[in-house]
């Protein structure tokens, strides 16, 4: 059966991860898309982190499904092209610095004009507006200025620290998917395309105020919790790793309590949330004698234990081992495929399970320019396919 976004044709511009991961959700879910590269290196994406035979691993899992064609952009010949497969597309995401798509002749008023249903989306690091609008905006610039940083200070006065991905490029990438979804919805109700536009810095502040900015939200709170409500969560070390435990609600304190053979969680100090809150240093005296008794035991002994008490825990498991866990063995979480250029793969099939038009893992990655001379076809430019690879305009 086809995917909900059957039928909807994309062209990707975007490099790296956050347009181009964005593209290839609406890939898995059934769009059509194509990808731009320029010859020679192509999407920077490609050469990112481990990679086999010229394909990074960041790269095969971006850019699924997607087919590639190679234009060199600073030619006229170029950019028309790439202008005559927007004519009858859906969607355009492009992530360039603000004012370069406008001095390549494919900003949105241009193609708006050929195309008046296109939805186009533009993706930048601080926005198309303001004194940092020029400014170089890889991941950890916006980490730093959006506050992820921040957030992940230990409590104790600790220094910020970096997540050690790329979270501002995904968590926008997962705001440009869901965008351009709802503009393609508001389309299809009769209200015509238009120009999205996301910036980094704006989706991770919204990202972190969700949960770690609560004296900044409720600006009359008086200041005796620290913002981030997950600000003091830690690992449990075990006898031979870690787990982690959240004590949340009544029954989960008393489930993880009981699961590890740590009394006193009855007490009326601690025994229910609005105590908790109040009592808070008789509430940290409590996990610390859970901590301990954790640090004891064995993870599965440990795991076990809070299991049998229906308690919210799990073991840490790194990306090499969640393939060998049994949950994710039974739901099928991970794929296994073989990429012509990479070999074998292990990748995550998309997330969102529709039950009538079925997300699937996209085929291979594309190879730069894979697929040239088949769009170049059908945009109607067959008898001119060896001149333009002879002119540079295409590879």
């Amino acid at each position: 059966m086809p995917g909900p976004l059957d039928g909807v044709k994309i062209v990707d511009l975007s490099i790296a991860l956050a347009g181009p991961w964005a593209a290839t959700m609406l890939a898995d879910q059934g769009a059509s898309v194509i990808k731009v590269e320029p010859p020679g290196l192509g999407d920077i994406g490609r050469w990112i982190g481990v990679s086999v035979n010229g394909l990074s691993a960041m790269a095969a899992m971006v850019n699924r499904g997607k087919r590639s064609i190679a234009v060199n952009l600073q030619t006229d010949e170029g950019r028309e092209i790439v202008r005559t497969i927007a004519a009858d597309a859906d969607v355009f995401v492009q992530n360039f610095r603000p004012g370069v798509i406008e001095k390549l002749g494919l900003s949105y008023d241009t193609l708006r004009s050929l195309n008046p249903d296109l939805v186009y989306c533009s993706i930048s690091g601080f926005g198309p507006e303001g004194p940092y609008a020029q400014k170089s905006a890889y991941d950890p610039v916006v980490q730093a200025y959006g506050g992820l940083a921040h957030a992940q200070a230990a409590g104790d006065g600790g220094n910020p620290e970096l997540i050690r991905h790329t979270a501002a490029d995904k968590i926008t990438a997962l705001n440009a998917a869901q965008a351009i979804s709802a503009a393609l919805f508001a389309r299809a109700s009769g209200r015509g395309g238009q120009h999205l536009r996301l910036s980094m810095l704006e989706c991770v502040v919204n990202f972190v105020w969700a949960d770690a900015a609560g004296n900044e939200v409720l600006l009359e709170a008086d200041g005796s919790q620290p913002s981030a409500f997950s600000r003091d969560q830690k690992l449990w070390p075990t006898r031979d790793g870690y787990v982690i435990a959240a004590p949340v609600s009544d029954g989960d304190v008393a489930g993880i309590c009981r699961g590890v053979g740590v009394d006193g969680y009855d007490a009326p100090e601690v025994a229910t949330i609005m105590a908790r809150r109040t009592n808070i240093e008789a509430f940290n005296a409590l996990l610390a004698r859970v901590y301990e008794r954790v640090r004891s035991m064995s993870t599965a002994e440990a795991i076990a234990g809070m299991e049998a008490e229906r308690a919210p825990c799990g073991a840490v498991l790194s990306p090499a081992e969640l393939h060998e866990d049994p949950h994710i063995r039974a739901t099928g979480v991970l794929e296994e495929s073989r990429h012509p250029l990479a070999g074998r793969m292990r990748q995550p099939r998309p997330a969102a399970r529709f039950q009538n038009t079925p997300a699937v893992t996209g085929g291979p990655a594309p190879g730069l320019g894979e697929h040239t001379d088949e769009i170049l076809r059908e945009i109607g430019l067959q008898a001119r396919i060896a001149d333009l690879r002879t002119g540079g305009v295409v590879a």
